[in-house]
Parts: structure tokens; sequence; C-alpha cells
């Protein structure tokens, strides 16, 4: 057994334990561990885990709560750049973040623990669509965006967020209500996770497939059932803006 000491924080109600660790230092963090941490009745209880390791550079390992890979969070990279803040005391404003998806830079303006982060979250590829859904997106991971029906249930969802994310091998999915073209709101079934509170990569794959669509502008306030994020597209890529929030320091016996 060995004791990890964790910060807990959260981006629009998705949940992160983060480990900041030195860069070098051997791995600890495996599938097994970060799910067991993650488990919400055994464990800590969390949407995923980060490893943050820190030196010259900085890098992003995700688990998802099942111990699966991902290859970025939106919101979970907002939470990882706050947590080496608190762990170093370094008082960069903006930080260069390596991730599975690519390099990522994030701009955080916090006060007492908790704020607003924005990042760059680099080009939105668009890759057409599938029978039942608006669009598929790749954000550094895949998406794909279903129009919402209010007649649906969650076992309906769930089903057809199964069958549609099984034809890319794996997929988070949304489902959206298109409020106006400035707003649009969205619940999502993540992979590796289940439904969730808030998806920073969904929310910025909705953006773009219904700026495509021509249903939204290049700025989308989208609402996720815990909170709202700001998603502003450009010919460079996409921008994610959203609050970023300490919960607490988790002193974890894993093994």
């Amino acid at each position: 057994m060995a004791l990890r000491s964790l910060q807990k924080w959260q981006g629009a109600g998705n949940d992160f334990l983060v480990d900041v660790v030195e860069q070098g230092s051997a791995p600890w963090w495996d599938a097994r561990r970060a799910r067991a941490a993650c488990d919400r009745h055994m464990g800590v209880g969390a949407d995923g885990l980060i490893v943050a390791a820190v030196g010259s550079s900085i890098s992003m390992t995700l688990y998802n709560a099942d111990g699966s890979i991902a290859e970025m969070s939106g919101n979970g990279i907002r939470c990882l750049a706050a947590a080496v803040r608190r762990a170093t005391g370094r008082s960069d404003r903006e930080m260069r973040v390596s991730t599975l998806a690519g390099e990522r830079v994030v701009t955080l303006d916090l006060r007492d623990d908790s704020g607003v982060g924005s990042v760059d979250m680099g080009a939105v590829t668009l890759v057409g669509t599938l029978p039942g859904a608006l669009g598929v997106a790749h954000v550094g991971n895949p998406h794909v965006v279903v129009v919402d029906n209010p007649d649906w249930d969650d076992i309906d969802r769930e089903d057809m967020a199964a069958k549609l994310a099984a034809q890319l091998g794996g997929a988070n999915v949304e489902f959206v209500e298109i409020v106006d073209e400035a707003h649009v709101s969205i619940r999502v079934v993540e992979r590796g996770v289940g439904w969730t509170l808030a998806c920073g990569t969904g929310s910025v794959a909705t953006a773009a497939v219904c700026h495509q669509r021509g249903f939204t502008g290049n700025e989308v306030t989208v609402d996720n059932p815990g909170g709202s994020l700001r998603v502003t597209l450009s010919e460079g890529g996409a921008r994610l803006e959203g609050p970023v929030r300490f919960v607490a320091n988790v002193e974890w016996l894993g093994g």
C-alpha cells in the first residue's frame, strides 16, 4: 500500500483527482489503481484521474473512471493547471501542457482556489455523420453529436449512445438541444465514464457541429448539467472557457 497526496478539482461539475509528480519519476498509476481511486463508493470518487508530470515542461496523463486512457479533457486540463499552481507555488497565468492530443495552452484567472480558465483546444476535425446523428467531430478525441428528443428517456439515450459509439470504436456522445444561434444545451455520455455533469471537449464538438450545420454562430454558450462553458470557434481552432474550483486535498491509501 502507498499513500498518495492528491488534489480534487472540478470544472462545471466534471471532477478530477490530480496527482502532481516530478517529471521523470517512476510511473505508479495504472488502470486498476486509477479505477479504484475514481470509484465513488469504494474509493475517493471522480470522473477521472490526472497525472501531472512537472519539470522543464508539463505533461498530462488522463485515466477515465473505468481505468482507460483518454487523450484529453477540456475541463480536466483546467483542473490540472490549477493543481500544478497550487502544488508548486507557481504563479504562471499561462501554461503549456503536453497531452496525447497534442500541446494545449491553458490560461487561468484564479482567486482563493477558484476562478475561470480557458484552453486553446486546437483544430476541430469534422468527419461527416452517422445515421441518427447530427455530426461527428474529433477534438483530440472522438465525439458524436445527436439532436435530443424530449420523448426519449435515459435508457433510450444510453442505448443509442452505445450503438453510435461502437461504430467509431468508442466515442463520447452528446445529446444537444439548440436554444438559439448563440446558445445550446447538452448532456453527455462520456467514453469510459458514463453520464457526466459536464464535458469540455464535448462542448467544443457540439459547437463545431452545430456551426457547420448552420444552427449556431462562432461563439456559443454550452449549458451542461453542472454549469455553462463558452466556446469560440475560429480558423485557428477552438477556445474553451469555463470555471475551475478546488474541492479538497486527499490522502489516498492506494495499492
